[in-house]
């Protein structure tokens, strides 16, 4: 397209990010920060390479506290302008709503959704659900970002997501993953940046950072809804950057 790209939700310009593929080229990734929103291209997603997934992540840390608000009821592809349809994909980390253009354009999905995608996190045991629900009154839906009761609820009523959260253990499962795909990648066109994650170090210091993590979600309990992907992302970025 000759002109940026207008977000699906608010309609404003999306900021276009160039990202490497794991064929060895580049493409550009449609962002909208104000609706935690991303547009892929048909296949898009897939064909990120390890380093540009968390080149992404790191993105989407640096503007975890900027101001946004909830989607739209009626989302616009930026290509043709028809409404998106409201879709879920299922992936071994769980079941994420997505966005899709009805002519094939693309789709548009949350950065939570993105997380799940990706296998950055993992569904909540019930007991872990009760606990949490000792503290908090609300949390909001990685699936679908819609806030809900979590002392009434098991799932989230809007979209039927199970509750899931960035965790240690699905962080280290993803890490795997990716390194696995990094380093064959390292034997085709592209090799992944040097020192790009160091599993051991990321790991340890993630297990080191909970208790100041269950502090931060306290803080989000003073005021209102806690966002478990929000505190999530500062929490594995920290990992990720030392």
């Amino acid at each position: 397209m000759s002109s940026t790209p207008a977000c699906p939700s608010c309609r404003q310009p999306m900021e276009v990010r160039r990202l490497a593929t794991h064929t060895g080229g580049t493409t550009e990734l449609d962002i909208c920060f104000a609706c935690q929103g991303l547009w892929f291209d048909p296949q898009e997603s897939a064909r990120l390479s390890p380093a540009a997934v968390l080149a992404l992540f790191e993105l989407l840390h640096q503007h975890r506290d900027d101001a946004h608000g909830p989607l739209h009821a009626a989302l616009a592809c930026p290509h043709c302008r028809r409404t998106l349809t409201k879709s879920f994909d299922v992936v071994r980390s769980g079941r994420y709503v997505t966005y899709r253009c009805p002519q094939r354009h693309g789709r548009f999905a949350s950065f939570s959704s993105f997380m799940v995608e990706k296998g950055f996190v993992r569904q909540m045991t019930r007991h872990e659900v009760e606990d949490l629900a000792r503290r908090v009154a609300a949390i909001y839906c990685t699936g679908c970002g819609a806030p809900v009761d979590i002392r009434r609820e098991h799932a989230c009523p809007h979209c039927l997501a199970p509750f899931s959260l960035l965790d240690p253990q699905a962080v280290e499962q993803a890490l795997k993953r990716h390194g696995a795909n990094a380093a064959q990648a390292a034997r085709g066109p592209v090799a992944p940046a040097p020192g790009q994650v160091d599993l051991a170090d990321a790991l340890v210091a993630i297990e080191r950072d909970r208790q100041r993590a269950l502090r931060e979600e306290e803080k989000e309990r003073r005021e209102g809804t806690l966002d478990l992907w929000a505190a999530g992302v500062e929490l594995v970025w920290r990992a990720l950057a030392r």
